[in-house]
């Protein structure tokens, strides 16, 4: 990832971070001719230190959180969009652009993680030789032991796919605390969004493909496609938001009912929590 890239939205971000930085000219003139390539990465993330007054572990440990879960989607759907006669004709250009997407998430991350001088995350069995990067198929197991059958049955891979897309938002929410007040914190959002798109469009597919639940395109309460995955829905139900109880605001003809309430807001998982959903799938 371009360096001058970078610095260029982190401006339209943070307007202030050349003051923050001593200055654009003296950064610019810095890096183009006291730092040698191979220290830019270093030199970056002391950069980042100065301008925000704390180190970078905590942002380091999230982008890699985030890493993991992008490289566990990718896989999921690379395959999907892989096996034949799996995703109907009719919706394969939506799952085209979801597999698209996750890809270029993980080279941002990993950009973005290199220009910190980070160490990347990268999935167990990364040099087995069916990977081909960042696709690594190997540490993953999908159907649980045998227990689904995603890449043979389209219910059960619709259902899975929004499971997990459900649960990456929910993610995201969660790493909020350390994105704030970060230079790259828009983009990061941006990441997020997408991933928003992804689940709402998966949740449509299933409402009109004949779910149980009928799904609207968000969550509704803590309501799970199946009974094995009501942890990744748990605290969907909230419907207080800021210590304000949103169901005491007036709507139209009454209060704001409980339904719309929780379905208004997705809430925030913790990485452990987030973690121990998906380790299940993952290969030792």
């Amino acid at each position: 990832m371009d360096f001058r890239n970078i610095l260029q939205e982190i401006e339209k971000n943070d307007p202030e971070v050349y003051e923050k930085l001593s200055g654009r000219r003296q950064i610019l003139k810095s890096f183009g001719s006291k730092v040698a390539l191979a220290a830019l990465p270093l030199a970056l993330g002391s950069m980042f230190k100065k301008a925000y007054g704390k180190t970078t572990s905590d942002l380091e440990v999230s982008l890699n959180f985030a890493l993991e879960l992008e490289y566990f989607h990718y896989a999921f759907f690379r395959t999907a969009n892989n096996t034949g006669g799996l995703i109907p004709a009719k919706d394969q250009a939506g799952f085209k652009v979801i597999e698209t997407h996750d890809k270029a998430h993980i080279a941002f991350l990993q950009g973005l993680l290199g220009m910190m001088g980070s160490t990347a995350f990268v999935p167990r069995h990364y040099s087995h030789p069916t990977t081909n990067a960042p696709y690594v198929p190997a540490a993953y197991d999908f159907t649980m032991g045998g227990v689904y059958a995603p890449f043979s049955d389209y219910a059960t891979f619709l259902m899975m796919a929004s499971v997990f897309k459900d649960t990456g938002i929910r993610a995201y929410n969660g790493q909020l605390p350390v994105w704030t007040n970060n230079p790259v914190f828009a983009q990061l959002q941006q990441l997020s969004a997408t991933e928003g798109r992804h689940a709402g469009f998966i949740r449509t597919l299933r409402r009109y493909t004949g779910a149980p639940e009928t799904p609207a395109p968000w969550i509704n309460n803590d309501i799970a496609p199946a009974v094995a995955f009501v942890p990744n829905y748990a605290g969907e139900g909230n419907t207080s938001q800021l210590s304000v109880v949103t169901t005491s605001l007036p709507g139209i003809g009454g209060n704001v009912p409980a339904l719309s309430a929780s379905a208004a807001f997705d809430e925030p998982m913790d990485a452990t929590s987030v973690l121990k959903l998906i380790n299940p799938f993952i290969l030792p």
